[in-house]
């Protein structure tokens, strides 16, 4: 397996370990733009377009195992060794993957919505719908938005998915993402690894989820503690899934002390 060179995002450059922010299916480095520059004022912080999104390669491999080995890489390569690794959705599988396959390379380890099991195809719809577009007919985002609308009504969920919307040569639309890759690995994507079966992480780990999201049920606790005895769970009221995004000075703020802790 080839670990792949990821197109990322630097804020900061204080003396404290760096940070890596990794985002979920369909996101990219930007999605950390203001609590990259806030975590940035004590440290380094990277924020890695995962492989198969943004501005980062693309890959036949497209599974927790390929991901986390990116991330070892660039820590290994870029940031002395060792890196402290926060993760939303996909991304905090890839994160926690890395705590359990090569746990030389954190120093601390933050999750955001997201547990070690397997969920369901939520996000299949809105591949298909996004490769649904006619974007060839299109010149405009608001185009593609209202053409999107009746597969994806939530105005919010739209705007996140048309982030990953660019205007290509000549003025073309295109999207960024390997839809076609990531539509193909939904199974790795959305599943949990049995190579990380029997492994724990012995670092400090932080857990946080939305109160209003249901991708970190209570029944899933118990499984996170299992992998990472040290776990510290935080919910975070009227916050979704991205908690991110709907609630960032909170999610500043418990990463924050948590770094320093």
């Amino acid at each position: 397996m080839t670990a792949l060179e990821l197109v990322r995002r630097d804020f900061g450059g204080g003396d404290g370990t760096p940070l890596v922010l990794c985002h979920g299916l369909l996101g990219s480095s930007r999605n950390w733009q203001g609590l990259g520059k806030a975590w940035g004022r004590a440290r380094r912080v990277v924020a890695v377009d995962m492989r198969d999104h943004g501005e980062s390669p693309w890959s036949e491999e497209m599974d927790y195992a390929a991901m986390a080995g990116d991330l070892a890489a660039l820590i290994e390569g870029e940031l002395g060794g060792q890196a402290d690794v926060l993760g939303h959705s996909m991304g905090g599988k890839a994160a926690m993957v890395l705590a359990l396959t090569a746990p030389e390379r954190l120093r601390r380890l933050a999750v955001v919505d997201i547990a070690p099991v397997p969920y369901a195809h939520d996000f299949e719809g809105y591949i298909k719908a996004m490769q649904g577009l006619d974007l060839a007919s299109m010149t405009r985002r608001s185009e593609a938005d209202a053409a999107l609308a009746p597969a994806v009504p939530d105005p919010a969920v739209r705007a996140f998915l048309l982030q990953n919307l660019d205007a290509g040569g000549g003025g073309r639309l295109a999207f960024r993402p390997n839809l076609e890759g990531l539509l193909a690995a939904m199974d790795a994507i959305t599943g949990w690894p049995d190579a990380c079966e029997g492994r724990h992480f012995d670092g400090p780990a932080l857990f946080v989820r939305g109160a209003l999201s249901d991708y970190v049920r209570d029944d899933a606790l118990p499984g996170i503690r299992a992998l990472f005895p040290k776990a510290r769970i935080e919910t975070v009221p009227d916050a979704g899934h991205w908690v991110h995004a709907q609630a960032p000075a909170v999610l500043g703020r418990l990463v924050e002390g948590f770094l320093e802790g």
